[in-house]
């Protein structure tokens, strides 16, 4: 008995519901048929000579004219519009983009009269024109011109402001923070990277524009030669050689499935942002960061880059923040403060009030004898390196590092020698060629930290800077950076995470949390009495902040801790205990700790040679002890393992608040 086979759905893929897919077939043979009706009425041995006849070739010709004049005039005047409507919060915003939108809507042969009764000779500024410049645009090519470009101009403002909104704002601050003015940071980076979006626009703002009609007939006229454009010719042949219309419109027909089929999958969406998009952090996250990159080439050696800094080089620091982030920040020449706190404590609020990029907060900030608090980013001296670096994705790694330097005025040449040595010092200088989307994170980290460190700015500020680098090359940018900044003659910032950073690269440390400072101490007083429950946690140590009493601390959280120092009753404190003073055991202790308390083993984690064991209780916070994996294994411990611990009093350090 044969069995009947049915064909499988790959998977994945959904079935498509009837009471869709109907309708929307239906949808595609009613914009489809008007094209086949075209091409089923074509004259098709007739074409050539439709086509060649002088009145179509004149028209064709005044069209083509029209239309890229209309273009040229939407650049102009819609590309700054669209900046404006896409990076400007300003009153009446919604009303101006509904203007925009209006000629899409508005019926062509409605935008004629309106465009009369502006421009005409009785209009509001027809007499004006002509009496003064002479100009008269109603039956006049310029006429057209104006008609086409009210109509088609929306286009490209919509499709550009669209572009222009994926483009994340941190490429335009980072340029401006490399001393470029806004108008070259608008040339040289805002339209190179959403020159998809533009071509797109522009595209579609000239096709629009060699097919408009009514607009033209009503506000230019139907004048051979002057303003009868081939729409227009197509009005006129229907109602002498409806054969010939057909071949025009066939004309017309190729013309817009070109342009449509030209920008299909090509220029339409917003700008490729590889730098940051999933799959290349993805990919960075998997690609090797040791120096070497897969193709052939042998790697440069480093260059080194002697410190030029003059001796009046020296731009000691001043700011006054207020707004979210406040605080008060001093520091000579020279002094690198490593900024930490948790999310949201306004780290990066700071750096972007001392940039002058943030309405969060305001710095009033001197450097040296300058007061640039009234200056605007680019001339500040302030140079930043954001997070993800914000390589330009159209330039190559030695044109990102001589940005800068170029936007200072310095000559090509001399811009692209000083680029490629802080390349080779930083061991990039082999991918001085390739683009940002061609390294890994770590290498474009370095990258931008080149293309920072090469404008000799007056004060340096770095947000998790080594973030995307492997242990091995951390070390060694970490080195360099510290070669860099003992010959630095103004102030750095530097956000970061890494409680080796923070010790190894900073002068000062500064502790921020909720926008107040909690601490601003040598890193080593730091280490040793953190005054903020996060750094405690940060540098590895257990902290618990609650309210001192006469014994010690009692945890916010519930409990008792016993200090062999305690600070005056009522004191908001915050006791730091490190875990390798917790001692954890399988049966309650007896002898000298004064605090000892039963929980349960949660998590086992490894940290070098040791590990960490986070043990739970009901009569204290969460403690995080450390143990050899021997004592592990002794001691049975596992998830779940009810177990002991306990610490010294002269181990628990409690600390004012």
């Amino acid at each position: 008995m044969s069995r009947l086979s049915f064909p499988r759905r790959a998977p994945g893929r959904t079935r498509t519901p009837v009471a869709l897919a109907v309708p929307a077939l239906l949808a595609v043979a009613f914009l489809l048929l008007p094209l086949v009706g075209i091409l089923a009425r074509t004259s098709w041995g007739e074409v050539g000579g439709h086509l060649t006849s002088p009145g179509v070739v004149e028209a064709l010709e005044l069209s083509f004219l029209v239309s890229f004049w209309a273009l040229a005039l939407s650049l102009v005047l819609g590309v700054p519009l669209a900046w404006l409507l896409a990076r400007v919060d300003f009153p009446g915003k919604a009303f101006v983009r509904s203007l925009v939108l209006l000629p899409m809507v508005l019926p062509p042969t409605v935008g004629g009269v309106a465009l009369l009764l502006a421009f005409g000779r009785r209009g509001l500024l027809g007499p004006w024109l002509e009496d003064t410049f002479g100009i008269t645009l109603p039956f006049h090519t310029s006429g057209a011109v104006v008609a086409a470009t009210f109509v088609a101009m929306p286009f490209l403002v919509i499709s550009l402001e669209g572009a222009l909104g994926g483009l994340r704002p941190r490429y335009e601050e980072t340029a401006a923070s490399l001393g470029a003015s806004p108008v070259r940071v608008f040339a040289t980076v805002t339209l190179p990277m959403v020159a998809p979006g533009l071509l797109a626009g522009a595209a579609l703002t000239w096709a629009r524009a060699l097919g408009e009609f009514g607009a033209t007939i009503t506000f230019a006229g139907n004048l051979p030669g002057t303003t009868q454009t081939l729409p227009l010719q197509v009005y006129l042949l229907l109602q002498n050689s409806p054969e010939a219309a057909t071949s025009v419109s066939l004309l017309l027909l190729v013309i817009a499935m070109a342009v449509l089929i030209a920008l299909r999958g090509r220029w339409t969406g917003t700008p490729r942002d590889t730098a940051g998009s999933p799959d290349r952090r993805r990919d960075r996250a998997t690609s090797p960061d040791d120096g070497t990159e897969p193709g052939p080439g042998p790697k440069a050696a480093p260059v080194a880059v002697k410190e030029t800094t003059a001796v009046d080089e020296r731009w000691a620091l001043h700011a006054d923040v207020t707004g979210f982030t406040r605080l008060v920040l001093d520091a000579e020449p020279g002094t690198t403060i490593a900024v930490v706190g948790p999310n949201g404590a306004g780290k990066t609020t700071l750096l972007r009030a001392l940039l002058g990029l943030t309405t969060r907060a305001h710095a009033e900030l001197r450097l040296g004898a300058l007061d640039v608090t009234a200056l605007p980013p680019h001339r500040r001296g302030v140079a930043w390196v954001p997070q993800d670096g914000a390589l330009f994705p159209h330039l190559s790694a030695l044109n990102n590092t001589a940005y800068g330097l170029r936007a200072q005025g310095v000559t090509r040449a001399e811009a692209r020698r000083t680029a490629r040595q802080w390349l080779d010092r930083l061991d990039v200088g082999h991918l001085a060629h390739r683009k940002p989307a061609q390294v890994s994170g770590g290498q474009a980290g370095r990258v931008a930290l080149a293309r920072a460190l090469a404008t000799r700015p007056r004060l340096l500020l770095l947000d998790e800077p080594l973030a995307a680098l492997d242990q091995t090359t951390r070390a060694r940018v970490r080195h360099t950076l510290r070669t860099h900044l003992d010959g630095f003659g103004g102030v750095c910032l530097m956000v970061t995470h890494d409680p080796v950073e923070a010790v190894s690269l900073a002068d000062r440390v500064l502790v921020l949390d909720e926008g107040r400072v909690v601490q601003d101490a040598p890193p080593a007083d730091v280490t040793r009495h953190p005054r903020s429950p996060w750094v405690a946690r940060m540098l590895g140590k257990n902290a618990w902040p609650g309210t001192a009493t006469a014994d010690g601390l009692a945890p916010t959280g519930g409990g008792l801790l016993v200090s062999a120092d305690p600070l005056s009753p009522g004191t908001r404190a915050l006791a730091i205990i490190a875990p390798e003073a917790v001692s954890v055991h399988r049966d309650r202790p007896s002898g000298s700790p004064r605090n000892v308390w039963p929980g349960t083993v949660r998590e086992i984690t490894a940290s070098g040679s040791r590990l960490r064991v986070l043990i739970t209780s009901e009569r204290a916070p969460d403690l995080v002890a450390e143990i050899t994996p021997q004592a592990a294994v002794e001691l049975g411990l596992a998830d779940g393992v009810p177990v002991w611990t306990s610490v010294k009093a002269t181990e628990a350090t409690v600390v004012a608040l």
